[in-house]
């Protein structure tokens, strides 16, 4: 009888990718649906507008990167809220309504800006293949189906089944690519001799996207920090970890985190230096303070990963030091320090998986020897 349900549980672990089948049918529907639309647009657009070109500020691809953000953004919000009852996730289900409602709009605002952005790119570099090339009605239709499908796409199952390192992956590109975009298309090219927070300085789409991105980067940060406030209290009562508070102080550092970012973004240094200032201070210190207290408050996890922590907080110290006595200047000391904060994010959540992972098989092994 034992080894039956053993084969049982054996079989059902093989067609536990149903699930992903199921999730895989969704996001095609969202597609189809998606690419529908976005047919009747590029039609309308091929129909009512002269032919348009690729890229520039009137053109076809800046109408179809709005498109598709706004197809990545309410298929996200669809796919974020329905994905609450799927198995696995549903301890969504008890967060505060505005927990969650906070959740769901930094999902949602990220996954619509990256599928913007990612058309916008993909535009400006057929612009320079097909130098002067301009649209008809049949290309204005297909191109605009294919990006807006393709952004549901991408966006259904980047939603599905998130989990807390797929939410520090959204978080990093969210911050890597709008960073870069408000880089290249400041209109001061001699930004970067003042300091890193010059970027949020102008009246121009450039600050707005910079100010922007690190507005909703703190917001989905705290989104983070839900997600790894499970995870923690997951292996602390499977006695992973030591201490179970663990779970709370470090979530909580890292919401403070998550609204110190968002205040760099409301708060540019142009508008006041001090509180600018005060808010990039105390996104560096919850940064310090969780190095330093990791190996009491996280006490069970590997040495590697403690060995990891103090070589990030080495390397802040250093590049500090290296700032003070005029090796570099401001804005080389603010890149490498954010380099490090979401360099050691990654590496933190890659233990965690890992850990978790490792106990689990550890039970598995347990209990199958025992039955």
């Amino acid at each position: 009888m034992s080894d039956r349900k053993a084969a049982a549980e054996g079989l059902i672990a093989v067609l536990s990718p149903g699930r992903s089948v199921k999730v895989e049918s969704q996001a095609i529907y969202a597609a189809l649906i998606s690419g529908t639309v976005g047919a009747v647009i590029g039609l309308v657009i091929g129909l009512v507008f002269p032919p348009l070109p690729l890229h520039g500020d009137w053109s076809f691809g800046n109408i179809v990167a709005i498109a598709a953000g706004v197809a990545a953004g309410a298929t996200s919000a669809i796919g974020y809220w329905r994905m609450r009852y799927s198995p696995g996730q549903e301890w969504r289900l008890s967060l505060r309504p505005f927990t969650f409602s906070v959740n769901a709009v930094a999902v949602t605002v990220v996954h619509a800006v990256l599928a913007a952005i990612s058309v916008l790119a993909v535009f400006l570099i057929l612009s320079k293949g097909f130098v002067g090339l301009l649209l008809d009605s049949f290309w204005s239709t297909a191109l605009t189906a294919l990006c807006l499908g393709l952004s549901a796409y991408l966006t259904y199952l980047s939603v599905a089944l998130m989990t807390t390192q797929r939410m520090s992956t959204l978080l990093m590109a969210f911050v890597v690519i709008g960073t870069f975009t408000a880089m290249v298309t400041t209109p001061d090219p001699n930004w970067w001799k003042l300091h890193f927070s010059e970027l949020g300085t102008f009246w121009s789409i450039s600050s707005l996207v910079f100010n922007g991105t690190l507005v909703v980067g703190g917001l989905l940060l705290t989104t983070f920090a839900v997600y790894l406030f499970h995870d923690l209290q997951a292996l602390a009562k499977r006695g992973v970890l030591e201490r179970a508070s663990g779970a709370t102080v470090i979530s909580r550092m890292f919401i403070v985190m998550g609204v110190m970012l968002a205040g760099v973004g409301v708060v540019p240094v142009n508008v006041s230096l001090i509180v600018h200032n005060t808010f990039a201070s105390g996104m560096a210190v919850m940064f310090f303070g969780m190095l330093v207290i990791g190996p009491k408050v996280l006490a069970g996890m590997p040495r590697a990963y403690f060995i990891s922590a103090w070589i990030f907080l080495a390397a802040v110290v250093v590049s500090v030091l290296l700032f003070v006595v005029g090796y570099f200047g401001l804005t080389a000391l603010e890149i490498i320090v954010f380099a490090l904060i979401f360099g050691w994010i990654a590496v933190f959540i890659r233990f965690l998986a890992a850990t978790g992972q490792m106990d689990r098989a550890a039970q598995e092994a347990s209990e199958a020897a025992a039955r």
